[in-house]
């Protein structure tokens, strides 16, 4: 999964660059907003809603925004969300699979798009169910090396917190895996020992991946990419394995 990890910490560098352009706070507000009115306004008994806040705050969204945004879940706000969850299944290059999930105030709309972007790359839809089997949902956190105590040191304190496991990803960053139960209690023990993760969000982890070479692997970070940037999709999950080399050789691009 070496190489998915990879892609998820690249993806992070890139939204930081899109959240100084702010272009990333609209779609963050609609995360939050529609995880506030599914399971309430605390986020410390709704984990989506606690996920979506420190995905927000991790962007260095302003508190006042990600308040307006939950008041507006929550129906306290002016105009209360009309938008709904709705995901996409399907495949690209080599079988990789494909999860797609999106925040929209029109189905048809949103569905008709999500098929032109794979029809497009040479992937297609599936059937409900036919790869969210593969993925199993998970806290991550991104902590920078150099903001961080030493190996041993975190990763006590991310198994005082309940994590599931700790590994490097390349030269700047510690990953931490939990699961959803954990997210909370993990983000609270970092904090309490003076570490602020770069990244804390719940993500969906694949089970197994599929090994790509370059060729496949620009056509399926194509089609990513392509499905990332349309107005009503919020994230984008797929099983690939692809070497580290290619990747950096990718994210230049």
């Amino acid at each position: 999964m070496s190489g998915h990890s990879k892609w998820h910490s690249i993806k992070h560098k890139k939204s930081k660059e899109d959240a100084k352009r702010g272009q990333l706070f609209g779609k963050l507000s609609q995360k939050i907003a529609v995880a506030a009115r599914l399971g309430g306004g605390n986020p410390d008994a709704n984990p989506a809603l606690a996920s979506a806040i420190e995905l927000a705050r991790s962007y260095s969204m302003p508190m006042e925004n990600i308040k307006r945004a939950i008041a507006k879940g929550t129906g306290e706000g002016s105009g209360g969300s009309q938008l709904e969850p709705v995901s996409f299944e399907g495949y690209g290059e080599g079988g990789v699979a494909i999860l797609v999930e999106a925040l929209t105030d029109n189905r048809n709309r949103t569905t008709s798009d999500v098929r032109r972007v794979f029809t497009r790359a040479g992937g297609r839809l599936g059937e409900a169910g036919s790869v969210a089997w593969i993925f199993e949902k998970k806290g991550v956190f991104l902590i920078r090396k150099d903001q961080a105590p030493d190996e041993e040191e975190l990763l006590a304190i991310a198994l005082d917190g309940g994590a599931d496991d700790m590994k490097s990803e390349g030269e700047d960053y510690w990953e931490i895996v939990t699961d959803v139960e954990h997210f909370r209690t993990v983000r609270d023990k970092l904090v309490e020992a003076g570490v602020e993760p770069e990244s804390a969000e719940l993500t969906m982890f694949p089970k197994t991946t599929v090994k790509l070479d370059r060729e496949s692997a620009r056509k399926v970070l194509r089609l990513v990419e392509a499905l990332e940037e349309l107005d009503d999709v919020h994230d984008v999950y797929a099983n690939f394995d692809i070497p580290d080399e290619v990747m950096e050789e990718m994210a230049s691009l």
